[in-house]
């Protein structure tokens, strides 16, 4: 059926298109001056002349940072930890969602653990009570102290039982009637059918692992084991920290490079990973927010 568009339906179309257009160009117009600068000269970035196009085209920070070391150590580093620490986390929030998702005649006292799991979104230990343990663990200075103490996220644990408790009661009763366990009942009938929201969770965790960065600096003793976004926050602090670890020949292409396109550009290379996942998961996102929302 065709819609009559009136003029107050008009309205409000022409009122969302624009106000949509403004915030998708407030979110891609940084990316976009950004990249303007690192491909810039010195001289133009350095007198503020870039605003969304190159000015005085170059590649020389992105031909030192092909050579630099530090970063792509670090950028292991943090794709070890996405890698690692989305497979932990994706698997704790799995078993702890599913129990939680079942009636209260199929598991008593329900309701005091969902409580148990929420409390601890509004209230913590604090960050000293957290280093303690951290240390006590033994987990200082290693990959672990980045993953294990933020293993199990709370809110993505209520986004996928509440998707659970979507699901048809009739499913499990029939897989049960087969002779499935829970085990089985959880990886061959619930999660396949769960995509939406294990692409949302999963979205999620991945932006939150990459994005991290304050925990390297509480946790790793050694610069070499930063993840890329503790090593590049350090960066951008001080520029002293890169003179010292240079070559002669990376010395002298620095002296053609300014701090503001070098720093543009790596920030940029940061930022590109999860820019170029993103869209795959896009089209569960929304899907996987509203479906997951509907139950308490």
């Amino acid at each position: 059926m065709v819609r009559k568009l009136t003029l107050g339906r008009g309205l409000f179309v022409g009122i969302n298109t624009i106000v949509l257009t403004a915030v998708t160009l407030l979110c891609i117009v940084p990316f976009i001056h950004l990249l303007s600068i690192s491909l810039s000269s010195n001289t133009a970035a350095m007198a503020g002349e870039v605003k969304l196009w190159p000015v005085g085209f170059s590649l020389d920070s992105y031909q030192f940072l092909s050579e630099k070391v530090e970063f792509f150590r670090s950028l292991r580093v943090s794709v070890e930890r996405v890698l690692l620490g989305t497979a932990v986390n994706m698997f704790l929030v799995f078993i702890t969602a599913y129990p939680l998702s079942k009636a209260n005649d199929q598991f008593k006292h329900r309701t005091i653990y969902v409580w148990f799991f929420a409390v601890t979104m509004f209230f913590s230990g604090g960050l000293i009570p957290t280093y303690i343990i951290v240390k006590s663990t033994g987990l200082i200075d290693s990959i672990w102290s980045l993953i294990l103490p933020g293993a199990l996220s709370v809110w993505n644990v209520i986004l996928m039982l509440n998707f659970f408790r979507s699901i048809p009661r009739e499913l499990e009763e029939a897989a049960k009637i087969d002779g499935a366990g829970h085990w089985k009942i959880l990886w061959r009938i619930y999660l396949p059918v769960s995509l939406p929201s294990i692409a949302t969770i999963g979205l999620f965790t991945i932006v939150g692992h990459w994005n991290a960065w304050f925990d390297g600096i509480l946790y790793l003793n050694s610069p070499d084991k930063y993840p890329l976004q503790t090593y590049l926050s350090t960066l951008i602090m001080s520029m002293n920290s890169m003179m010292t670890s240079v070559s002669s020949e990376q010395l002298e292409m620095l002296e053609n490079l300014s701090e503001k396109t070098l720093r543009n550009a790596q920030i940029f290379m940061g930022a590109l990973p999860i820019m170029v996942v993103y869209p795959f998961l896009q089209k569960y996102f929304v899907k996987g927010m509203t479906v997951g929302s509907v139950k308490e």
